[in-house]
């Protein structure tokens, strides 16, 4: 099939480079005209494992095109996926500006039947906005509008979206659910389904599944939080909850609370929908208000420990993007850490082993960036962990403790088991968990 993707940004990338991959022939749009040109040269803009190697492949054996003209990308298109900005607006509802600006020029130059497909997290009724704008200067027997969420986690996308473990299709039309069914067919063959429903139920399936997690991640938060009240140990009772089938044992790990690109966008987009039809959603209430302060933990342990002033304090922080595997740090808890820490006066060392760039962009001079996650222990009065990335897991606790110039440790992973950290000599406060002190 031809297919075209427009947008390039996580979702799109993704999308476009496993369609090609299954023998497609897709074009991808963008304005962003440097961005286009590092494509076309075979330079991947986003960091995502297993991405690259699929892209170059495709790149090479000419299934995968960038443009930057719409014109050129949708020409011959039987499937035109819409992967644009959905950012919050000033109100706090999805700004669906750029979606709907695409469908305007898609309307004007749509020449044969196509199906449009919102892949964007977009608000119950998108699919009939797009529909209403598309048909003001074409006719409707020439396209239809379809709902078709996307369930990528960053770090693993390649992988489900290679083996998903479902595909949500919303169309009330039976020419758009063939072409859909055709072109996912190659990625389910081994039995897992291709979901029919309406367009506005799928658009809520999107919200609806990222607020349960958000949900159960800030659960598992609160439930830790009372841990360290009553000194009970959050891997226990997490142990012993997740082993009910009934909960089951993912999202169940505390921590400083959630980011990135879809959970905070997504939840707060359902309380703006609930708003707007008059339900009022406490949980999703809760949920916003207790993550927002879970992001501010660590901080607040290091000014526990040390005092609110934290002038001649250096800290050193492990982790930056808002979880392992990817460079994204759209609304990360090491974001809001920072802030809080330079408020205090704190001298800053940090080290991702992917997102130091993003994090240049924001905090430029006013923090100090190490090669290596070794190079922040020099002379830090206290660690402060933020991102489990694989290489954080098993350091050299001797080494750390020697560079170190006050062995404390914040975590706000879990990484660690609290009586080796006793056993090494640190001052060790994590998540859920009674504190090892000097």
């Amino acid at each position: 099939m031809k297919i075209a993707v427009v947008g390039t940004g996580y979702v799109g990338l993704v999308s476009g480079t496993c369609f090609a991959e299954t023998g497609n022939q897709v074009t991808c749009v963008d304005i962003d005209e440097a961005k286009v040109v590092k494509m076309k040269n075979g330079q991947i803009p986003i960091y995502e494992p297993g991405l690259e190697a699929v892209f170059t492949r495709n790149i090479k054996n000419e299934r995968l095109h960038f443009t930057t003209e719409l014109k050129e990308g949708i020409k011959g298109a039987e499937v035109i996926f819409l992967a644009l900005p959905t950012p919050p607006g000033g109100d706090g509802k999805a700004d669906l500006s750029f979606v709907l600006k695409v469908a305007k020029d898609l309307s004007t130059i749509i020449e044969n039947y196509t199906v449009i497909v919102d892949k964007s997290t977009v608000p119950v009724g998108t699919a009939e906005k797009v529909h209403n704008v598309l048909k003001e200067n074409l006719s409707e027997d020439l396209f239809d509008v379809v709902s078709n969420p996307e369930f990528l986690r960053e770090g693993v996308a390649v992988q489900d979206f290679m083996k998903p473990e479902r595909v949500v299709i919303g169309t009330s039309s039976d020419s758009a659910w063939k072409v859909m069914q055709r072109l996912y067919e190659p990625f389910v063959r081994q039995g897992n389904p291709i979901i029919r429903m309406d367009e506005r139920s799928a658009e809520l399936t999107k919200y609806a599944a990222n607020a349960f997690l958000a949900t159960k991640i800030t659960f598992m938060n609160e439930i830790a939080n009372l841990c360290e009240k009553v000194g009970a140990n959050v891997d226990h009772v997490r142990i012993g909850i997740g082993t009910d089938s009934r909960i089951g044992k993912r999202f169940l790990f505390p921590g400083v609370g959630y980011g990135g690109s879809c959970f905070p966008k997504d939840v707060q987009a359902l309380h703006m929908t609930s708003d707007e039809y008059g339900y009022n959603f406490n949980i999703i209430e809760s949920v916003m208000e207790v993550n927002n302060k879970q992001k501010m933990v660590i901080a607040n342990k290091i000014k526990t420990q040390f005092g609110d002033d934290l002038s001649g304090k250096k800290i050193g922080i492990w982790g930056l993007s808002f979880k392992p595997n990817t460079d994204d740090i759209r609304e990360a808890p090491a974001i809001y850490t920072l802030h809080a820490l330079l408020e205090a006066n704190a001298e800053i060392i940090v080290h991702d082993p992917e997102a130091m760039e993003n994090i240049e962009q924001i905090f430029g001079t006013k923090i100090k960036y190490s090669k290596d996650h070794i190079g922040v222990l020099d002379g830090i009065d206290a660690l402060a962990i933020m991102t489990e990335w694989n290489v954080f897991r098993t350091p050299d606790f001797a080494l750390m403790h020697q560079k170190m110039k006050n062995p404390y440790i914040f975590d706000g992973r879990n990484l660690y088991e609290a009586k080796t950290m006793k056993k090494h000599g640190f001052h060790y406060e994590s998540i859920g968990r009674v504190p090892v002190k000097l």
